[in-house]
């Protein structure tokens, strides 16, 4: 019977994440080129007796690469990412990956992201544009024209379908294993004019929450007639003659 409170509280612990999780994804639904956040539940095995008991882990958040939808702006700046290539930024601590193409030329002309961190190529070098040279022209590839001139390429990087996410920031990500420079432009590329849009289905995001949330409810009710049946087992047992 205690296994049944120790299997309910797990699943409280687990449940109180998964909330937390799905509140911050409903939270970034307007937030472009956001990565929702999902959860990865594992089964812990215990053994009390003869009998199996599992107990659910709180869980582990993971990073999805769903995508968001693409639309169109009208701003030069923008490029939205086609395929499953991401741009880079040189972050605080080192390279950081977003699929945020928003970008703008900062006063001393380096490509920055909307948040004004440097852009940079294929090879981690930062791109200089002048900010009064003219329309600017953003190929698939990446390379910038400016008044009929290539002044440089926006890097394209692949990051391996196994690496772990960490979040900076809203879009950005850092994974643990390197990523690499595309080169071939068959499938993936760029899209001037165009932002990506959030990755979290504010439908379906809410749609999880009243699940969860019903689940948690109704975990709590299991616990609070497993509480009540101890007591019960408890008093029966005390009274004389029992």
């Amino acid at each position: 019977m205690q296994s049944a409170l120790y299997v309910g509280l797990s699943a409280q612990v687990a449940l109180e994440k998964r909330l937390q999780t799905i509140a911050n994804n409903v939270a970034n639904v307007n937030t472009a080129a956001f990565r929702t956040d999902v959860v990865k539940f594992e089964t812990v095995l215990s053994k009390a007796g003869a009998n199996p008991v599992a107990f659910s882990s709180p869980g582990d958040n993971i990073i999805s690469r769903e995508q968001g939808n693409i639309t169109e702006s009208g701003n030069p700046l923008d490029v939205a990412v086609v395929g499953q290539g991401w741009i880079a930024f040189a972050g605080p601590n080192g390279t950081v990956y977003t699929r945020d193409g928003r970008l703008q030329i900062g006063a001393n002309g380096d490509l920055q992201t909307v948040n004004g961190f440097p852009v940079v190529d294929s090879g981690g070098a930062q791109i200089t544009l002048d900010p009064n040279g003219g329309p600017i022209s953003i190929a698939r590839s990446g390379a910038i024209t400016q008044d009929n001139n290539e002044i440089g390429t926006i890097g394209l990087f692949s990051i391996p379908a196994d690496a772990n996410l960490e979040r900076y920031g809203n879009s950005g990500v850092t994974p643990d294993r390197p990523a690499s420079a595309i080169a071939d432009f068959s499938r993936d590329g760029f899209k001037q004019g165009y932002v990506e849009g959030s990755g979290a289905n504010p439908m379906m995001e809410l749609t999880k929450l009243i699940a969860a949330s019903r689940a948690f409810d109704g975990t709590n009710s299991m616990i609070e007639g497993t509480e009540s049946s101890l007591q019960n087992a408890i008093r029966t047992l005390g009274e004389p003659g029992k």
